[in-house]
């Protein structure tokens, strides 16, 4: 009787709460009973290791510290493969060469799925660049490749150099920065001079406020955004706004060059005149725009991170490109002083093929300071990797750490050595661009942007990296395989330390 009296009590105090109490009581209710069902099912003989938690105790760990996570997934279960929930969604992690090679060439692991459930960094808009029919993805695969063809890649050097000098020369002439603000708002500028259009590139304030809408999806993706959309947390509405924003700025700026009717030469144009329906052109900016950035600049930051803490590889970077600005590949013209201007003149297929310093660099940075994690759906039908079963409609998650910081394929895997080569001849043993099937399709256009980048910048500063105190730091600080977008370490504990070096920017 008295148990009957309490709980008549605690429904009486529950009702007279309100309506967000009861709703949010009966999500963590609802959270709970999926979370103890999930750990009742019974696995199959072939299954892989369950990780001994329950399903809601996984959330918080792969969104917010991925790579200490699955690390200690591989050694709580002693496998290479396990399983754990996420919810309603069973997640199957893999690793090893063998469920390297499977990952990266099965045909029914789907990436587009696997990413947008998993992740939902990409502002999502539905037709628009989300549930896109396979036909409108090839197109919008297409394009991409258009615009990193010889002749269009060619005409961008120019303008991407410019946007460089602009930036950099506000830069001023001597101080500290952080490179995950000043090098990153510098290379969102050359994606949106490379993938939208002059509406929208050549206005420094819509250029600044993109970034800061993109840079609010990347904040409000949390673990309930992700996993449960329909849940309007004060994340959730935050995303939605901005993406309502991103899409008007770019549909404005379709608008105003159509009503213009003034043809001009960018990918905005190529897209028009190609007649495709607005809604790919709207697609293919809107989610090409952060897929390039976020990933392109992570890695030159980390690359003018790395070269500031080693002297010995900056100074063969910048003898390289000294040595591009050679009189064969510029134009004779005395009014060529700048460093952009001369860099101008360099051909397309110069950056590309006579760069092997810079070539070497990248890789490594890729390498050591990409912290990718793939993620794929089994569309079906049901598959085995290493002797485990994967079944139709589970996810499938490939850390890029198994092989880019396993010591066996690189020795000291964490120290930067842009001449290394694998230890072994594994399959995959880089996948810095992706592999297999899924390659990144952009990265002819990422490369050239990275070298852009860092020749002005070596050529046009000295630079150093200091401790959170000031002083010259030893080495570089190392990268945060938990910041799953940009490897970033503790804001504060390390800057850039820049002086112009004399020569006209």
């Amino acid at each position: 009787m008295p148990y009957s009296v309490g709980l008549q009590a605690a429904c009486a105090a529950l009702l007279s709460a309100g309506l967000p109490v009861l709703f949010t009581t009966a999500i963590i209710v609802l959270l709970v009973i999926i979370s103890v069902t999930s750990s009742l099912q019974k696995d199959v003989p072939d299954a892989p290791a369950r990780l001994p938690i329950y399903s809601l105790f996984a959330i918080i760990p792969f969104f917010r510290r991925r790579f200490d996570f699955l690390n200690w997934g591989f050694q709580a279960t002693g496998q290479s493969t396990f399983q754990f929930d996420l919810l309603r969604n069973k997640v199957i992690v893999v690793s090893g060469e063998s469920a390297r090679q499977a990952f990266f060439t099965a045909k029914g692991l789907d990436l587009t799925e696997g990413f947008k459930i998993l992740s939902g960094a990409i502002p999502m808009v539905r037709g628009v660049t989300s549930d896109l029919q396979t036909k409108r993805i090839s197109l919008i695969h297409k394009r991409l490749a258009a615009v990193q063809k010889n002749e269009q890649l060619s005409m961008l050097i120019r303008p991407m150099l410019e946007d460089s000098r602009r930036l950099m020369e506000s830069w001023g002439n001597s101080g500290c920065f952080d490179p995950f603000d000043n090098i990153y708002e510098l290379v969102f500028q050359l994606t949106v001079r490379s993938l939208s259009c002059t509406e929208i590139s050549d206005d420094p304030c819509l250029v600044s406020r993109l970034k800061k809408l993109y840079d609010t999806l990347d904040v409000g993706t949390t673990p309930a955004t992700v996993l449960l959309p329909w849940l309007p947390t004060p994340a959730m509405v935050k995303k939605l706004w901005a993406t309502k924003e991103i899409y008007d700025i770019v549909v404005a700026a379709i608008t105003a060059r159509e009503q213009s009717g003034v043809s001009k030469n960018d990918t905005l144009q190529m897209l028009l005149d190609s007649g495709d329906e607005k809604l790919v052109v709207v697609g293919f900016i809107m989610g090409l725009l952060i897929a390039g950035a976020r990933a392109t600049g992570t890695t030159a930051c980390w690359m003018l991170t790395f070269l500031g803490g080693h002297p010995e590889w900056r100074d063969k970077a910048k003898a390289e490109v000294e040595g591009l600005l050679a009189p064969q590949y510029l134009i004779q013209n005395s009014t060529i002083d700048s460093l952009s201007s001369q860099m101008a003149a360099i051909p397309l297929e110069t950056w590309e093929n006579e760069t092997p310093v810079l070539d070497s660099i990248i890789r490594e940075t890729l390498r050591v300071a990409q912290p990718h994690t793939a993620m794929r759906r089994n569309l079906g039908p049901e598959m085995h990797i290493d002797g485990k079963l994967i079944p139709s409609g589970s996810y499938v998650v490939y850390p890029f750490s198994d092989v880019h910081l396993n010591p066996d394929i690189y020795h000291d895997p964490w120290k930067f050595d842009p001449n290394r080569q694998p230890e072994t001849k594994s399959a995959y043993n880089y996948v810095g661009w992706g592999g297999g099937k899924t390659t990144c399709l952009g990265q002819r256009l990422a490369r050239v942007e990275l070298k852009i980048v860092t020749a002005l910048f070596l050529l046009g500063f000295r630079h150093c990296i200091v401790d959170g105190s000031g002083k010259v730091a030893r080495e570089p600080p190392l990268p945060n395989w938990n910041d799953i977008l940009l490897c970033r370490p503790p804001q504060g504990s390390f800057r850039v330390r820049y002086e112009r070096s004399g020569d006209v920017l």
